[in-house]
Parts: structure tokens; sequence; C-alpha cells
């Protein structure tokens, strides 16, 4: 600075002369050039700093925003499995609601007294299917009651304890029961398999039995009144000594969660057409068609015989054959047959007075 003083001086003369006009100096806007070099020169440090903190306040508020959002995000979840098990709570309250009022339903139609029952476990063999409901001899079950549902058997009771039975479901390889199919009324023995059709045996392959056809019980074992529903026929095929006729049972197809005991059986008979799940409306049988004018002589009228249309027409060609007075069988060869397109003629009426007095006597 010593060295270059002189220098340094009228450089510093220069400048404060260039601040000073450019104080005075203003632009074509109204705004002093001072100005405009300062804001000039200010603008892209005061634009770096603005950019470093705008970023430095987002990336906080990221960081803060998404620590909440992750634990809405973890509250929102747990509130989700809540909802889910609770819905599924209420699913399976409603389903048991609804077996519960079909078993309610059924019991009043069913002939036999029955004692509803719920499965509270299941037998541990490999292929045994046995399961435990929860009434025993307390309640009046005994060894040998039948197990039905609905829409059909299920099994037998095989041991009774204080507060739970035992029950042997149809599927089972050890069970068997007496059935009768619905259309031909053939007998045979229904016995389980470890899985889901069953096997009538003991019907003799000349025996006729028609795939879709109802089988239902037959009351020959003593454990399962006449008349219950097992099942519908799969397969009917002939064997080597027997028809191979296998049976999906329906009682089981619902799953089993309620259950009837039959503590007093009764038979009743076997049902026409196959048991339907709703009602269907059937229309009522034709009403009968007026009399019709008879063929007798004298004009007496003929009632329309009853029975078969063979039946109908053979009455109506008797009266054709008294109207003309012939006897059917009596005539000679060749003699003349009746008019059978014979209809007899309205009677008459009496002719009117034309002076309209009285008639003579």
């Amino acid at each position: 600075m010593g060295r270059y003083r002189n220098l340094t001086v009228l450089l510093l003369v220069i400048f404060a002369q260039l601040l000073l006009l450019a104080y005075q100096v203003k632009t074509s806007q109204d705004v002093r050039l001072v100005r405009v070099w300062a804001v000039t020169a200010v603008t892209p440090l005061a634009r770096f700093i603005e950019g470093v903190r705008l970023g430095t306040t987002n990336l906080l508020e990221q960081y803060v925003l998404l620590r909440h959002q992750g634990e809405e995000n973890r509250r929102l979840k747990g509130e989700l499995g809540r909802l889910k098990m609770e819905s599924q709570r209420l699913r399976s309250e409603l389903e048991t609601a609804d077996r519960l009022r079909v078993l309610s339903e059924f019991q009043p139609r069913t002939p036999s007294r029955t004692l509803a029952a719920r499965v509270i476990g299941t037998g541990t063999g490999a292929s045994s299917k046995v399961v435990f409901v929860d009434r025993g001899s307390s309640s009046g079950v005994m060894k040998g009651m039948a197990v039905v549902t609905p829409d059909g058997i299920v099994g037998k009771i095989i041991a009774a304890y204080p507060t739970a039975s035992q029950v042997l479901l149809v599927t089972d390889p050890s069970f068997a029961a007496g059935v009768i199919s619905q259309k031909h009324r053939v007998h045979g023995t229904l016995k389980g398999r470890g899985y889901g059709a069953c096997l009538v045996d003991y019907i003799q392959n000349e025996q006729l039995v028609e795939s879709g056809e109802w089988f239902y019980t037959s009351g020959d074992d003593g454990v399962f009144p006449k008349g219950l529903p097992v099942g519908t026929v799969t397969s009917s095929r002939p064997g080597d000594t027997f028809k191979q006729i296998y049976v999906t049972p329906t009682g089981p197809q619902r799953g089993l969660e309620e259950v009837l005991v039959v503590l007093e059986p009764v038979h009743q008979p076997i049902p026409n057409g196959q048991p339907a799940a709703t009602g269907i409306y059937v229309l009522p049988p034709p009403r009968p068609e007026p009399a019709e004018a008879g063929l007798a002589a004298g004009g007496v009228e003929a009632q329309r015989a009853p029975g078969t249309d063979a039946d109908r027409l053979r009455e109506q060609y008797k009266a054709i054959g008294a109207a003309q007075g012939h006897t059917y069988g009596a005539g000679a060869p060749g003699a003349k047959p009746p008019d059978f397109n014979y209809r007899p003629s309205p009677p008459a009426a009496p002719p009117a007075n034309a002076a309209g007095a009285a008639p003579k006597p």
C-alpha cells in the first residue's frame, strides 16, 4: 500500500465517484443504478442461501412426516386386523344362527323326538371318521342312537359318556346302515369308505338303480328310522357279484357344527319326490269338465263316465246302441251296425196357442 499509495487513492476516488454517479443516475424504470448493482450482486448469494434453507426444511419435514405416517400406517394395519377378526366372528355367529334356525324348524316337522347337540371334537385316528358331541347319557343319549341333520343322516352313537358322546360318521369304513332306493324300492346296505362317497352293497346286478336316484333309510338296521334321506346315486354299474353303487351322503355336506340325536325314532313313509331345498309352487289339478249331453234315448243326459278314455268311449258306444235299439253281440252276421255318428235331436217345443186360450186337456 505504501508503494502504490497514489494509485490506490486514485482508484478509491474513482470508485467513490462511480458510486456517487450510480446513486444519482436512475434507469428508465426510475430505479437508482446503485440499487440495480447491489441487487444484481446479492441475488445469487441470496438464492443459494434460500435453496439451502428450503432443502433443509423439506428434509426435516419429510422425515417427521414419514415418521408420523409410519406410525399411522401401523395403527391402521392394527385396526384393519381387528376389524377382520370382528367380521369373521360375526360371520361365524351368523352362520351358527342360520344352522340353529334350520334345526329348530326341522325338529317340529319330524315325527321322531330329537335332541340338538354341538360337535366339540374329532377323532385322532388317521382313517377314522369320529366326532364328539356335547350331549351324553345325562341328557338321555344312549349307544346306538342315530345322529342326523335336516339334510340327511350323519352317523350313530358308539359311546355315551355322562357329558359327551362319540359319533361314528357315515363315511367311516366300519359304518353300515340299511337303505332303500326311492324310485325302484331296491334294498341294500350303505357302507362307508373313508372319504366322501359311500358304497351301497348287496344289490343284485339285475336290479335297476339309476344315477341321480335318491336312497333313504329302510329301518332294517334298528338304528335309523325309515324315511330319512341318505344321498343321491353318483355311479351305478354292474360288478362281479353285486352292483357297484356309489352314493354321496347329503347329511355332512354343509359341515358338522350342530346335529340332532334321535332319542325316540318314528318310521315315516318315503316321499315320492326328492327333497327340495326351497319350496316350488305347483298348480292344483284341473277341475273336471261339466257334464256333456248324453246319448241315451228319451232325452236323458248321461254324465261323463269316470275312469280312462277307453272307459268313457265304451259308455258312449253303449249309449249310442241303446238309443238306436241295438244290442252288441246279438245281431245276425251281416246285420247293419249302429250309426256311431248318431246324435239325439233336442225335444221339440210345444206349439203355441194362437188365440191365447188354455190348451184342451
